[in-house]
């Protein structure tokens, strides 16, 4: 039944079609309807509308009127899920309050939902929102299924919330990306003739190297510089060879637009065959790279000129970020004629790539971040976190990609696929000073945006805050996103800045390939952007669920625990543990208004896994 025919009813409905005439009469004799002179209308107890799911209570948008919505409580759904067309019934009490309660789901999208047995009864996972009030006897507790809503049917039982394994289907369900278990497509490695260079420029005995995590399968990039040219070149594995564009093998990256990195695995945006093998810069392996070759102005820490061309590289070593800050700490180590030949440019590289990013940082930032790695255990539980911070390797690498990427981006058309990010709000910004002027460093508005956050960060670095205080500056400034209009990257500072160093993982740095080499814009490349940028921000919601649900199963084994916390939010009340497993949220509900990043003890008093909620109560 079509929408329209209910968004007619509050005016009155005539039809000569049986099957209308079938269905409404249902609604008649269900009191739902009325006829009055050969006109079906809608009975004023019953609205129609679409559900609307807020975080603890649902809207139902009206269809005839968006000022005539109502609230709902979860509890009064009856089934019906975000999105649904639903018939509610209003009723009132004799103190005028109001009650309304879906009645029929008219039409629902959600034929596939994802829901758990808790009492025998099933709930939704996202939501926890009763969905079938019947029981469900051969059903375990705590069993996780795929339930098609329309038929009442169970299309797949994908696991037990007692077992943590559950958790990784949970998030790519949750977050449409569930499809990347299944829909997969291998490439033959003798589909390609790699013997033949063709014009491709034969770099080969350049001894280039790759620096990465010490578990890193997918090299992208790799370095080589010359010294004595002040020459750097910046090697990326050339994957637009290996993926034809439009093939179904493009397709699904193109869905895909990222790999996804858990604690535990990587779902990769191409498959092993290309992202672990063919593409990958692997040592001792000849491999087909596009490579930008950057002159450089050692005296004034800049770019003369670039050029980029097709090439054949040969990784001549494999670092880890941690052997090469050894090496830049004066720790050589033991080392062969190869590495003493790779160190031997990567020590003045580093030199040079030092002075570029002081220079860099006059009109970008430097921020304090730290980030926490899980580190699950054979039952895919939380054994430990580590943390990642930004070393002097890892440093000296970003500096040279982001020269690659500002190069890039410099090449292509007008049009094309920038990585931008605007700058912050003024309110954005006032409401930043006003934050910082509470944990007592005094902090005024300067000239511009620029000049203000560069004076709270020095007032910081005095203070106690520091790193929280880059947290805050981080959190006020609006997200990176792809666009084909050069906006500008605020964050880094640059006039023009492209992704082009990862097209292993990345399908935007694919896309400015493609374009580097045909010199052409495609048609669709607004449609392009914005798809990416919905994938990378889904992405990094859907890798926080797991994570989260992750901290939730520890915390569920330390109930009536102490541990150290601080205040993250000082609105709604919610903490961080930064010394036992940094990073896990709790919920305070006994909080007292204490300022932001207050450290303090906090008790775990309740854990919900399918939630992710964790209660805490502070310890006075």
């Amino acid at each position: 039944m079509e929408k329209e025919i209910f968004l007619r009813l509050y005016e009155g409905v005539t039809t000569t079609h049986e099957d209308e005439i079938k269905y409404l009469n249902n609604l008649v004799d269900a009191g739902i309807l009325k006829i009055v002179e050969n006109q079906y209308f809608l009975d004023t107890k019953y609205k129609i509308g679409i559900i609307e799911l807020q975080r603890k209570f649902a809207i139902l948008k009206d269809l005839s009127n968006e000022h005539r919505n109502i609230k709902l409580e979860f509890e009064n759904l009856g089934g019906a899920l975000d999105g649904d067309l639903v018939i509610v019934k209003r009723s009132f009490n004799p103190r005028s309050q109001s009650k309304s309660k879906v009645i029929k789901i008219i039409n629902s999208k959600n034929n596939a939902v994802l829901v758990f047995v808790k009492d025998k009864k099933l709930y939704t996972v996202k939501e926890s929102i009763l969905l079938k009030n019947e029981e469900f006897k051969d059903l375990q507790e705590g069993d996780v299924l795929i339930f098609n809503n329309k038929e009442s049917e169970i299309i797949e039982n994908i696991g037990n919330l007692n077992d943590a394994s559950v958790d990784e289907k949970i998030s790519l369900f949750l977050y449409a990306e569930s499809y990347r278990l299944t829909n997969k497509i291998d490439v033959d490695p003798n589909e390609f003739d790699l013997e033949n260079f063709g014009s491709r420029v034969d770099l080969t005995q350049l001894p280039f190297c790759t620096i990465d995590p010490a578990t890193a399968k997918d090299h992208d990039d790799a370095i080589y510089y010359d010294a004595k040219a002040s020459v750097l070149y910046v090697a990326i594995a050339d994957v637009s060879y290996f993926v034809e564009e439009n093939s179904p093998l493009d397709q699904l990256a193109f869905q895909k637009s990222t790999s996804i990195y858990l604690p535990h695995k990587v779902l990769p945006m191409l498959p092993a065959s290309l992202s672990e093998e063919l593409c990958s810069l692997k040592e001792d392996v000849n491999r087909f790279a596009y490579v930008f070759k950057i002159y450089l102005d050692k005296n004034n820490h800049s770019v003369v000129k670039s050029e980029y061309f097709e090439a054949v590289i040969k990784s001549h070593k494999k670092f880890s970020y941690g052997r090469i800050d050894r090496v830049l700490e004066g720790h050589l180590d033991q080392y062969s004629q190869t590495e003493k030949e790779i160190f031997d440019y990567i020590l003045p590289l580093y030199e040079v790539t030092k002075a570029i990013r002081q220079e860099r940082l006059k009109t970008g930032y430097d921020f304090r971040t730290l980030e926490y790695r899980q580190r699950l255990n054979n039952n895919y539980e939380v054994e430990s976190i580590s943390t990642e911070e930004s070393t002097a390797s890892h440093q000296l690498v970003e500096e040279c990609m982001l020269l690659a990427n500002i190069e890039a981006s410099k090449k292509v058309n007008t049009v094309g696929i920038y990585r931008v990010h605007e700058e912050p709000s003024f309110e954005a910004i006032s409401k930043l000073v006003d934050l910082v002027n509470t944990l007592g460093i005094s902090v005024k508005m300067q000239a511009n945006v620029h000049e203000t956050i560069l004076a709270i960060q020095k007032k910081a670095r005095s203070s106690y805050y520091a790193d929280e205080i880059d947290e805050l500056i981080i959190q006020s400034q609006v997200q990176a996103h792809y666009s084909s209009t050069n906006l500008g990257h605020f964050g880094l500072g640059f006039k023009s800045y492209s992704h082009f160093t990862s097209p292993i993982r990345r399908y935007s740095d694919l896309v400015l390939h493609r374009m580097l080499k045909t010199k052409e814009t495609p048609e669709n490349i607004d449609d392009v952007c914005a798809h990416i940028s919905n994938q990378q921000r889904k992405v990094d919601q859907l890798v926080w669920d797991f994570e989260d649900r992750k901290y939730a199963r520890w915390a569920s084994k330390h109930i009536g625990e102490e541990f150290k916390a601080r205040i993250v939010d000082a609105e709604k009340g919610i903490a961080k543990f930064y010394k036992e497993m940094p990073g896990l949220r709790v919920f305070l509900d006994n909080f007292k208004a204490q300022l932001l990043f207050t450290k303090l003890k906090v008790v775990i008093k309740e854990v919900d896994i399918v939630s992710k909620t964790i209660i805490a109560s502070i310890k006075y």
